[in-house]
């Protein structure tokens, strides 16, 4: 089966790509092909070809940002969030095996097939984080040349200072420049994730007046959902008009409409939206002078949830727009917040290896670099195997490092960079102590609830006995000559080998699994291998019939060749994953050209069962 995959997050660090990893492995686990196209920061990559997606069986969208949908129109479209495309890969993909997904129809954003498959909740959470994506880079560039700038002095801007130096003076009026943008852009990329190019324009305009009138933050995410509603709104009311006045509507009405209509609301909410917004960040100023305690647990709490989500970003964006109001310290705590969570995973593996696995344990210690460089993200995939448990670690640990570094009054005047900004920290010894304070009691508590991984000898110890107690192949269940050339009158031949060695008791019922697996598709997956299979109480013991083919059987074969070698795996519905997971490798054993050559080559059935047993 041919599957396609779409990812992408609002920033397009490492949501995008972990989900794009989940995807693939859980498609090859589950013996299909997938390509996935990332939408992430550096751009749309992997780009899915029209020949692709027109050769396609389903496509998996997995994104919390807009991409272009319409190209899948007439497909078996599956759309969730790209947090369920790392976490629920296997789910999706089986989804897609089961033929259970809807066709995607229509060609609007808006249509009843999308509201179907993606919640209003969901829709709200896409926009704001479309409008967020394009505003960080922004926010990360122009708060990072600032604390440049105070390298000079924190005065170093004004002319009126001894401090005054023209050369910081100018990239603080850079950074500046950057920063102003910041509410601009975030109403013009929510609108336009709403309404379009109609949107967008109309969002520049509510968000310039937002930005000038002291709405803020708040009063620039409204008027990003007033003008993408609006444009969307007015886009539908001139449906009707003639062609001929589709430049005229495109270029004229609709920016009429749309920004007049925005810019008129907006100066009728810009006051109360500032005077909102003027009392949510004095409040939040008065907690961190009264009790930073409480404001490193709450910011802590937040930044570890969902590392990287819509509860982190809050958290984030809050601190960048105190950033922008001169207010260094707030930003300090939520940065040391998100820097923690993947320190914890990294100096738990360094002290107890038996916690990880030896893959586990290789990505633990890459979230040294990653959580020296603020990107939280790094920490989901430890999070997601065991949420309940770990989560509330990570947001003890965030909360312990952040009230050390309010209770410190560490300032950090960019809002991204991690370790790489040191430089810029009023006190940056102090302030990696707070951090690495709430690392190392996560690393402690982590070590403390999870138990010991089994090393890999174990595990092979314990299939060596499951085998060693019911072989799953034996002499009396391999054909070296199967004699019948039809697929049931084969099937059959070989389910008679399993019944008359004792591995079945209900010959008919096991046969009408396996017939059940080969309507739904063939189990031949070509170059003359066939895998029929079957979970059923009709199975006493776990096996795997052999049966060789000098004739040619005819199988329904996907690239139409005869099929030479079947191999009939019988389990019981009492069995445990085991045998499931041999048998899983058998099948990618199978997909091998040279282990089929050397299987093709013996000559008796003891050297088959051998090779079978040794692989």
């Amino acid at each position: 089966m041919k599957l396609l995959g779409v990812t992408g997050c609002p920033t397009g660090i490492a949501h995008t790509f972990m989900a794009e990893k989940a995807l693939k492995e859980a498609a090859k686990k589950l013996g299909c092909q997938i390509k996935v196209e990332t939408n992430g920061a550096i751009g749309v990559e992997n780009v899915l070809t029209a020949e692709e997606i027109a050769s396609a069986d389903a496509i998996i969208v997995a994104c919390d940002k807009n991409v272009d949908l319409d190209r899948f129109n007439g497909k078996p479209v599956l759309e969730v969030s790209v947090s369920d495309g790392m976490n629920k890969a296997e789910d999706l993909v089986q989804a897609c095996l089961n033929r259970t997904v809807p066709i995607r129809k229509g060609n609007k954003k808006s249509d009843s097939s999308q509201t179907q498959n993606t919640s209003a909740a969901h829709q709200i959470y896409k926009h704001l984080m479309n409008g967020v994506s394009h505003m960080l880079p922004l926010v990360v560039a122009g708060g990072v040349l600032t604390a440049i700038s105070f390298l000079w002095g924190i005065y170093s801007f004004d002319p009126a200072s001894e401090q005054y130096n023209k050369v910081a003076a100018l990239i603080k009026s850079v950074g500046g420049y950057s920063m102003g943008l910041m509410v601009t852009v975030l109403s013009a990329y929510i609108a336009e994730s709403i309404g379009g190019r109609p949107g967008l324009l109309a969002g520049f305009v509510g968000g310039m007046i937002a930005g000038s009138t002291d709405a803020g933050f708040l009063g620039g995410i409204i008027s990003g959902f007033l003008a993408g509603y609006i444009a969307l709104a007015a886009v539908k009311a001139l449906r009707g008009l003639p062609r001929q006045l589709e430049g005229l509507k495109s270029i004229f009405i609709v920016p009429i409409i749309t920004i007049g209509g925005v810019g008129i609301l907006m100066m009728l909410f810009s006051q109360p939206c500032a005077a909102l917004n003027h009392w949510m960040m004095g409040s939040l100023t008065k907690i961190q002078d009264t009790s930073p305690i409480l404001l490193g647990i709450v910011i802590g709490c937040m930044s570890a949830f969902d590392m990287g989500g819509p509860v982190n970003k809050a958290a984030y964006v809050t601190g960048t727009v105190l950033l922008g109001q001169g207010n260094f310290y707030f930003m300090a705590g939520v940065s040391a917040a998100c820097i923690t969570p993947p320190l914890v995973l990294a100096i738990a593996a360094t002290m107890k290896k038996n916690r990880f696995t030896e893959e586990d344990r290789t990505a633990a210690l890459v979230n040294y670099i990653l959580g020296s460089t603020h990107i939280t993200e790094g920490a989901i995939p430890f999070a997601a195997k065991n949420p309940l448990k770990v989560i509330p670690i990570l947001m003890i640990s965030s909360s312990i490092s952040a009230v050390a570094t309010y209770l410190m009054k560490v300032q950090v005047p960019a809002p991204h960079g991690g370790f790489l900004i040191l430089g810029l920290v009023n006190k940056p010894l102090v302030w990696v102590a707070c951090i690495l304070l709430g690392s190392i009691v996560g690393a402690f508590l982590y070590i403390l609830i999870t138990p010991p991984v089994k090393e890999t000898n174990e595990i092979v110890d314990e299939v060596k006995e499951t085998i060693s107690l019911s072989p799953l192949f034996k002499v009396e269940t391999v054909s070296l000559s199967l004699e019948q050339t039809e697929k049931e009158e084969v099937i059959d031949e070989m389910i008679q080998m399993l019944k008359a060695d004792g591995v079945l008791n209900d010959a008919e019922a096991f046969k009408a699994e396996i017939m059940k697996r080969e309507e739904f598709s063939s189990t031949s997956f070509g170059t003359g291998i066939a895998i029929p299979h079957g979970k059923s109480p009709a199975v006493n013991t776990p096996r795997v019939a052999v049966g060789l083919s000098k004739k040619g059987i005819t199988y329904d074969a996907t690239d139409e060749v005869p099929v030479s070698a079947v191999f009939m795996i019988a389990v019981g519905e009492g069995e445990g994953d085991t045998h499931l997971k041999l048998l899983s490798d058998l099948s990618q054993k199978l997909m091998e050209p040279a282990f089929v050559k050397r299987l093709n080559e013996c000559s008796t059935k003891e050297e088959i069962v051998t090779l079978l047993e040794k692989e």
